[in-house]
């Protein structure tokens, strides 16, 4: 392998513009900057920076949600956000605040709005992004955070809170579900990209549960998944408001306890029907904050676009392992960035880049190749001022004949034998189909009479390895044969 590969592929993010906008559409963002406009003077807030009980009614009606339990309850939810993102700024009462002969009366902080909250008119996309990626810093801690059925058993008798009662390890919690997140981000950008639908949920937990080497789950195995599957489940309803998601949840008829009945609409249900235990899709504003994430842990990973700016070398290193339609995306913007009047400056830039005699320049030149395919016939001056060149004279004529140039001249039988090796060299490097590399590998050797016989004489640092690989793939024995002795005089004449 001649350059280190990505982890993960490159993912097609939509433009700062578009995803801007849909981060101020997220329902529980729109939420939280109704609330930190509406929040005045007389907006009370508690010690920790929550809006008093008794206001919360109130704040659910200004959202348009009933003024009951639920509707305060994602009043609340919203105003937290609100203080997180910055939306708004709380200052905690001081001490000694209480009001004279009130010892029942909890002091109360004061709020006024955040720098965070201008920004939303009148800042860049990459703004609004930054504050949607705090918002989804603080659900996604919400979405990790102890489920707690019966709170009074954790508080001791001097009022302190029992955390190793919890049996919660907040680190192993954020951790599982960066790691649920990080594998529907790859199903997502599996197969450039046709991965895009709904995965099921149980397929989602047992990604993270069962073992890849194992046959047939255990019985101890499924209850894990089944016990992931109801935690997952909790955890996406969470994080669906903020935007990250599309969320089917799990059929609440599937939850109902052994001795419960089941409600009579879930009677005709088809127990088979995969869609009712819970299908998630992450949205592009979800593959653009799982990304943010991803790289802020230190993982490598790439986006269409983080080489326009780069030099050609990092251009064709970069796209070296990259499928064909984000690699062609990538040249693409490469290219745009020069204009058309950079193009022959442009094409050179990608000829010199593409020299070398180290182990990932036959890919280099490969790639190479198919950038100069996009940049047009502009490239042809920087094209023709290589035909004389030895590692890049070959590539030049195969240029000039796909643009119906008429007066190529010849090559040397020497670099026509140095072409097929590095051809060959580059696929090898690129673990394109074997179907495609066989086919090239007959191809090549039979249109020259006495092929093997000449080709080991190559003065490439490839050539042994690649007639070895001729001789396991080749499908004619005979030919195959010669291959392995021509291999194997390579090896002696180079000593490689």
């Amino acid at each position: 392998m001649s350059a280190e590969r990505p982890i993960l592929p490159p993912v097609r993010l939509h433009s700062e513009a578009e995803l801007a906008r849909d981060a101020l559409a997220a329902p529980l963002f729109v939420r939280a900057v109704k609330l930190a406009r509406w929040a005045g003077p007389d907006t009370r807030v508690g010690a920790g920076g929550e809006l008093v009980e008794e206001q919360l009614p109130t704040a659910a009606e200004h959202l348009g949600l009933p003024a009951d339990e639920e509707g305060a309850a994602y009043a609340g939810e919203a105003w937290r956000l609100a203080v997180d993102t910055g939306l708004l700024d709380v200052t905690d009462p001081e001490e000694g605040e209480l009001p004279e002969g009130s010892e029942d009366t909890e002091a109360e902080g004061t709020v006024t709005a955040g720098e965070s909250l201008a920004l939303l008119t009148s800042g860049s996309p990459q703004d609004i992004l930054g504050i949607w990626l705090d918002g989804l810093d603080a659900v996604h801690a919400d979405a990790t955070a102890p489920v707690l059925e019966d709170f009074a058993d954790l508080v001791g008798e001097d009022g302190s809170i029992d955390f190793d009662a919890l049996d919660w390890d907040p680190e192993a919690e954020a951790e599982f579900l960066d790691g649920v997140l990080g594998n529907l981000y790859l199903l997502t950008l599996a197969d450039n990209g046709a991965g895009e639908g709904p995965v099921p949920l149980p397929a989602l937990a047992a990604s993270m549960i069962v073992p890849d080497d194992m046959g047939e789950p255990t019985d101890d195995i499924l209850e894990q998944v089944s016990e992931a599957m109801m935690r997952l489940d909790d955890q996406f309803r969470l994080l669906e408001p903020i935007g990250i998601v599309e969320y089917q949840p799990v059929d609440e008829a599937l939850m109902v306890e052994e001795g419960e009945t089941a409600d009579a609409s879930a009677a005709g249900a088809d127990e088979e029907d995969v869609t009712r235990y819970g299908m998630v899709k992450l949205t592009p504003l979800g593959l653009y904050g799982v990304r943010a994430r991803m790289l802020e842990a230190g993982v490598d990973a790439p986006a269409v676009g983080d080489l326009a700016d780069k030099g050609a070398d990092a251009l064709l290193d970069g796209i070296a392992h990259y499928p064909e339609a984000a690699a062609r995306a990538e040249i693409q913007l490469w290219l745009a960035g020069r204009g058309p009047q950079g193009a022959v400056a442009a094409a050179a830039e990608l000829l010199a880049a593409a020299r070398g005699t180290d182990e990932g320049a036959p890919l280099r030149r490969l790639n190479c190749q198919q950038a100069l395919a996009l940049a047009g016939e502009e490239a042809e001056p920087a094209v023709r001022a290589v035909l004389g060149d030895q590692e890049l004279g070959g590539l030049a004529r195969v240029w000039l004949a796909e643009h119906g140039a008429s007066d190529i001249p010849p090559p040397p039988e020497a670099m026509i034998f140095w072409l097929a090796i590095d051809t060959i060299a580059a696929q090898l490097d690129a673990d394109g189909e074997l179907d495609e590399l066989q086919g090239l590998i007959e191809g090549l050797s039979a249109q020259h009479s006495g092929f093997f016989d000449k080709v080991w004489r190559v003065d490439h640092p490839a050539t042994g390895a690649v007639l070895e690989a001729m001789g396991r793939l080749h499908s004619d024995k005979k030919a195959a044969k010669d291959a392995r002795k021509a291999a194997f005089k390579a090896r002696s004449r180079t000593g490689r």
